[in-house]
């Protein structure tokens, strides 16, 4: 943990786990330009990391590996845990709660623009962090509304349980009985455009996302499952950036049980057979490319 956060001046710590999407299909557009997708999503054990403290005045203070490529937003204002505090506070106010001034800590370990759902992770766990730390009491649906102001990935981010996601993100379905899976998260460090992403699909009313009517049970049938889905940004971000076909041989040369990207990339994922033969492939790849991320986790299993 950050020297910063293990201080213990902090009131809570809140996780932001990673997302990711272990199936990404484009099956329309909306006439106001929103995608519609079918997305498999699943979150890691690792991410980012909020901490919270009363405080005078509002403060939004930075940590991290990456945290220093988010000081200029911070300083402006222009940062989702920032906006996702504000229009918390602004609902709570309407329905009659305090919201005093508080002191966010952002921990910001995941790469930015990665596909990864980080800045996404980072407002759902700064909601999450505030209602508790202003002991609120607001109904679900209002949640869920500022959440989809915030973005179309933070309602799953808010979740960060196995789900099917559906629409712009919205329309979400827990899925209970998932289980985890021991995998290797990689970026080469390039950030990636995602409007630009979408920009360059081939197509974007491909074929959705159908999961068997049995739906599978162990890890294996679940793999099996996966393997026959597609990320349909995969190729238009493969043409934006070519580090991304170099990173997805490279985890693929690991033997790993599948390997593919995730989000608009352009963090991929290889999954494997445990957690031994996931940290043997994340020491390779370090030594590979000692200047690329890569890390080493296990998802977060349905609550069944």
């Amino acid at each position: 943990m950050n020297a910063i956060l293990a201080a213990g001046d902090f009131d809570l710590l809140e996780e932001a786990p990673a997302k990711i999407n272990l199936a990404l299909h484009v099956t329309g557009r909306r006439a106001d330009g929103y995608h519609l997708l079918d997305m498999l999503v699943s979150f890691a054990h690792q991410g980012d990391r909020l901490a919270f403290r009363a405080s005078e005045r509002d403060v939004f203070t930075l940590s991290g590996r990456f945290g220093p490529f988010l000081a200029a937003d911070a300083e402006t204002g222009d940062n989702l845990v920032l906006k996702a505090r504000d229009l918390l506070r602004q609902a709570a106010q309407a329905a009659g709660f305090d919201a005093p001034a508080v002191h966010i800590h952002l921990e910001k370990n995941l790469p930015i623009a990665s596909g990864i759902g980080g800045g996404s992770a980072d407002a759902a766990a700064a909601l999450r962090g505030l209602m508790r730390l202003w002991q609120l009491a607001l109904p679900d649906d209002t949640l869920r509304a500022i959440a989809v102001k915030l973005g179309a990935d933070v309602p799953m981010c808010l979740a960060s349980r196995p789900l099917v996601a559906r629409g712009i993100g919205e329309a979400i379905e827990l899925l209970p009985a998932f289980p985890s899976f021991p995998m290797v998260l990689g970026n080469p460090l390039i950030g990636v455009s995602t409007p630009e992403v979408f920009r360059r699909l081939s197509r974007k009313d491909n074929p959705p996302l159908l999961l068997p009517s049995r739906m599978p049970q162990s890890r294996g049938e679940w793999i099996d499952t996966i393997k026959t889905l597609r990320n349909d940004l995969e190729p238009p971000a493969r043409s934006i950036c070519h580090e991304i076909a170099v990173l997805s041989g490279l985890i693929d040369d690991q033997a790993p049980a599948m390997t593919r990207m995730s989000g608009s990339g352009a963090t991929c994922f290889g999954i494997f057979a445990d957690m031994e033969q996931a940290e043997a492939a994340a020491a390779s790849l370090h030594r590979q490319k000692p200047d690329w991320y890569f890390q080493v986790t296990e998802t977060i299993a349905g609550e069944a």
